[in-house]
């Protein structure tokens, strides 16, 4: 059995994080070709490609950027452990690792960690964003505490997780005030062949979308989908289009870009889940995340 050897490791850390090999060479004093050759053996251990050279630069793999990732997680807890027995860190933080799904509004997201920032206990939040399948591979591994999510995962999949609703709210569309005053008589009609920004299509959201327009027997203009609610918003502000979002950041949106509601779109919920390795939740900074239920804490 192979073991991790952890100055190799180390090596690949400060080359990734200085930029290069010479880079990484001067800042851990030592030769360039010494670096290169850990490097390659800490390859040959893993079995994978961790740089590629474009051009005079090296950039890291797909495979390198995940080995990244961990790799500074556990430099991370070195740090602090230095700083906790060096008396720095006099106390001591929980440390939670939160994988966002990328279909999640960032508007949504900062809403969702309030509560876990509101413990008795100090928290340390550390987050990322991917997709839901490669986020659900870092949960099984625990490389994540718990993932946020816009639907629940499916059953009988290869990693056992629970979902916990957080959240439900309305969907309603938002316009600056010069288009929503032009879209507000009639609507829903009026958003037919009216510019539409649209979510991702991996997104719960649009598809409830397509199928509510359709019901409604109506054909919006899409301009664009965006997976970025802060690009979503400022294009809306902007007066190009309008675009669909939870009623329950509207005070947000209208605080922030000054848009206005044109109407509910009637039958659609979007819904939020806490996706954790445990039906019952024990990290505290996680139960208190898992206590919003209702849209009002969105608000």
């Amino acid at each position: 059995m192979d073991w991790l050897n952890y100055h190799h490791l180390l090596y690949f850390w400060t080359t990734a994080t200085e930029g290069g090999v010479g880079a990484a060479a001067r800042k851990l004093k030592l030769a360039q070709p010494t670096i290169s050759g850990q490097l390659r053996e800490l390859e040959r251990t893993l079995g994978v490609e961790l740089f590629r050279r474009t051009g005079r630069r090296l950039e890291l793999t797909p495979m390198g950027r995940r080995v990244f990732e961990r790799a500074d997680a556990i430099f991370s807890i070195g740090r602090e452990i230095l700083d906790l027995v060096g008396g720095h860190s006099p106390v001591e933080a929980l440390r939670l690792v939160v994988g966002f799904a990328d279909v999640l509004p960032n508007l949504v997201r900062c809403r969702l960690l309030q509560p876990a920032l509101q413990v008795p206990e100090p928290v340390y939040i550390v987050s990322k964003q991917d997709t839901t399948e490669r986020l659900l591979a870092d949960l099984a591994t625990q490389a994540i505490d718990l993932m946020l999510t816009d639907a629940p995962i499916r059953h009988g999949g290869h990693v056992r997780a629970y979902s916990h609703l957080l959240a439900e709210s309305d969907v309603a569309i938002f316009a600056s005030p010069a288009l929503a005053l032009e879209l507000r008589p009639e609507f829903p009609r009026s958003l037919n062949r009216a510019p539409l920004l649209l979510p991702t299509e991996t997104a719960m959201l649009r598809r409830s979308l397509e199928s509510w327009w359709q019901g409604e027997g109506i054909e919006p203009r899409p301009v664009g989908e965006f997976d970025d609610g802060t690009v979503l918003g400022g294009l809306a502000q902007a007066g190009v289009a309008c675009f669909a979002a939870p009623t329950s950041i509207a005070t947000t949106l209208q605080s922030c870009f000054g848009l206005e509601q044109v109407g509910v779109c009637a039958g659609i919920q979007e819904r939020y889940y806490a996706v954790t390795l445990e039906r019952k939740v024990q990290h505290p900074a996680i139960a208190a995340i898992s206590a919003v239920t209702d849209a009002e804490h969105l608000a």
